[in-house]
């Protein structure tokens, strides 16, 4: 299986001079909608039958079709249109500028409020990323893995905690957000203490948002619906992916295991999240795995 961490280094070259595109989950009518400045969409669910709701958008991590985009990303994005996405969400752009990038989302009609970009390379030069994620279209700059460095302890994470704050501040001061994107190695606990919530618990609201990935949750052992509850209004987007169940959370097409996604999308858009992204980390035909997890999300009713 590729590795997240590793596939995004060898990125970072490239990652740096470019920006990040902005994805949001609704659209036109029904419940509650809320207008995004960014993009000019709007965000919430549209009617469904019988008083139910649904995504008015969906998006998609990239990463998913990452062998497809790094070959063709025209093309790639143009098939990722094509199957119903509205929004997309980048790992790398595939060697093309944030103005091409810009340009191709709007020949293809795609959205994208976010962008995963490691937090050395936010860090290492937070001028030039956050002008072309401004060029794009992002809203959000998002670190899609934990920064290296010792995790043992729980001053560890408040280490971390301040370095989110830090990129958080930067990004702020840059007229962006600055989120987290979880594994399932924030939910490792340390003695009684769950790492993700010293990172909740020590990073400024005003700073600091969260991309709560619903497939690392429950692989770690969390409660996404409980981590909802709690934790109102910190967690902005979600990524949806499925698991087979435990005890070895084969990751598999939304909708084809175990994950409740009508009680979480229930709960996550009353919240306000506004932005859900399909994604699959290692899908055997990843556009077949788009296609499949569109199908379903696009269609439920909650």
């Amino acid at each position: 299986m590729d590795n997240r961490r590793e596939f995004l280094g060898k990125l970072a070259g490239t990652l740096a001079g470019l920006t990040i595109a902005p994805a949001t989950l609704s659209a036109a009518t029904a419940c509650t909608a809320a207008a995004n400045p960014r993009n000019g969409t709007r965000a919430g669910t549209v009617a469904g039958t019988a008083g139910a709701t649904k995504l008015a958008r969906v998006g998609i991590q990239l990463y998913t079709v990452r062998r497809d985009f790094t070959a063709d990303p025209a093309a790639t994005l143009a098939a990722i249109a094509a199957i119903g996405y509205k929004d997309v969400e980048f790992a790398g752009y595939g060697g093309k500028t944030a103005v091409e990038i810009r340009d191709l989302l709007k020949q293809h009609g795609l959205g994208s409020p976010s962008t995963h970009i490691g937090l050395n390379v936010i860090m290492a030069n937070p001028a030039k990323t956050f002008d072309d994620a401004k060029t794009i279209g992002h809203q959000w700059v998002t670190a899609p893995s934990l920064p290296s460095g010792a995790k043992a302890t729980v001053d560890d994470w408040k280490r971390i905690a301040d370095q989110f704050n830090a990129a958080g501040k930067e990004a702020k001061a840059a007229g962006l957000r600055f989120a987290f994107h979880n594994h399932n190695a924030e939910f490792r606990k340390i003695g009684d203490v769950v790492p993700m919530e010293v990172l909740l618990a020590n990073t400024d609201p005003a700073l600091v948002d969260y991309e709560m990935d619903l497939y690392w949750v429950v692989n770690g052992g969390g409660d996404p619906i409980d981590l909802l509850t709690r934790y109102r209004g910190r967690f902005r987007m979600l990524h949806a992916k499925d698991s087979a169940g435990a005890p070895d959370h084969k990751m598999v097409e939304v909708g084809a295991g175990t994950i409740d996604f009508k009680s979480i999308l229930a709960r996550a858009t009353k919240d306000g999240i506004r932005n859900v992204f399909v994604e699959h980390d290692n899908p055997p035909a990843p556009m077949g795995s788009a296609r499949a997890s569109y199908t379903y999300l696009s269609s439920l009713e909650f």
